[in-house]
């Protein structure tokens, strides 16, 4: 089965943290960038022969990331939703995604998103405390939050997830139990708690880096404080039915997000969109990664993707490690003897014994490797210690 995601890089106004590929750009775009992601769908199974790729025609997730794509018009919407079944057989069970920033959803896109067959909606909330969210450029506050999941369940779209970021400016743990209370008390079946990372090229990362003062930047937590916020979270919400699966990433049973575990597990997936990514495999099994141009300008002139690149075997052991451990349920020593061979899978038996003494990872049922509650927090040294390994045999 296929995942696809759908970039729409368009914002109301750009957060102050934020370093994606997308920003405020006048609704004359919408248009011509919709034009081109069509003009993908119409052309991308000819690009997967060209390059050997096997492209499955079912598809069973969709997921329309951002930027807001609840900004895009109810026309905008249909015709996209028609472009996708028109070239994918886009299954009935299908989870289909949609991130949207509270009080950002107009009556008519909601109408439009049931209609076209949405079955979950994403809210980048970050915080339910007014002046957090206001602090790093939300134009919401906690009870048009709230009215917004109200609505979109009220329209039949049942499955809700809530996004919280755990460092924001002048957070506490006070108010940080304070979000972490209403969002529990919202009855979503989702939630995902980012601990901020704040990129040198956002705005805030460029005060951080002069110690200037402008959007609260002398108010960011400390990392001590940032790491105690995330796991107060985890224990929280799992006192609450939502369990972590992933390491920001919590559900109730049966609620997790079926798309993003394809990035997790290494399941084929398709990006439409500025720099959206892909990886399929070829017809022998092996990894291929592209991605479109990270340019609007530049997307709308001259839309599709890079050459792919196919990842040696080595580079696919080391991603099998760095992505399957960010699940809770680990990774699986048999699985990688099956894919991969017996002796490449001892290559790492060293490196895992020495996380296990360290206490940064430990054994799931004797075959399954995966963090500790404390790897969690470290998880980009982790990581890093699979990257360093010889070449798989």
């Amino acid at each position: 089965m296929l995942g696809i995601y759908l970039s729409v890089p368009f914002c109301r106004s750009k957060c102050t943290y934020c370093n994606f590929s997308s920003g405020v750009f006048p609704a004359s775009y919408h248009d011509r960038y919709i034009s081109c992601i069509e003009k993908d769908l119409s052309r991308i199974r000819a690009c997967a022969k060209h390059w050997g790729a096997r492209l499955p025609q079912a598809v069973d997730s969709i997921y329309l990331g951002g930027g807001t794509p609840s900004l895009l018009s109810p026309a905008l919407l249909r015709g996209l939703f028609v472009a996708l079944r028109r070239e994918f057989a886009v299954l009935p069970t299908a989870e289909i995604t949609v991130e949207c920033a509270p009080g950002q959803i107009e009556p008519a896109v909601l109408d439009a998103l049931a209609e076209c067959g949405v079955t979950r909606v994403s809210f980048g909330v970050q915080s339910f405390v007014d002046g957090e969210a206001k602090a790093i450029g939300r134009l919401h506050d906690r009870a048009t939050a709230l009215e917004d999941i109200r609505r979109v369940q009220a329209a039949g779209i049942s499955d809700v997830s809530v996004d919280l970021i755990a460092g924001l400016p002048g957070q506490t743990l006070d108010s940080w139990y304070d979000s972490l209370h209403v969002l529990a008390e919202s009855g979503v079946d989702h939630a995902s708690i980012y601990m901020l990372e704040v990129d040198d090229e956002s705005r805030l990362g460029r005060e951080l880096l002069i110690h200037g003062g402008r959007y609260r930047a002398k108010e960011v937590p400390g990392d001590d404080l940032i790491a105690e916020l995330y796991t107060e979270a985890i224990g929280y919400l799992a006192g609450h039915g939502l369990a972590q699966y992933e390491i920001s990433n919590f559900a109730r049973n049966g609620c997790e997000s079926r798309h993003n575990l394809k990035y997790w597990r290494r399941q084929p997936y398709l990006g439409f969109g500025l720099d959206a990514h892909s990886m399929l495999r070829t017809h022998a099994g092996a990894t291929l990664r592209f991605a479109a141009a990270d340019d609007l300008d530049g997307y709308l002139k001259d839309s599709g993707w890079e050459a792919p690149r196919r990842l040696d075997r080595e580079e696919e052991m080391e991603e099998a490690w760095f992505l399957g451990l960010r699940l809770n349920e680990g990774v699986s020593l048999g699985g990688l003897r099956q894919e991969f061979s017996a002796s490449a899978v001892r290559e790492f038996l060293a490196t895992i014994g020495e996380l296990e003494d360290e206490g940064l990872v430990t054994f799931l049922d004797g075959d399954r490797v995966a963090l500790t509650a404390r790897g969690r927090l470290l998880s980009n040294e982790v990581f890093e210690r699979f990257l360093a390994e010889p070449a798989v045999a």
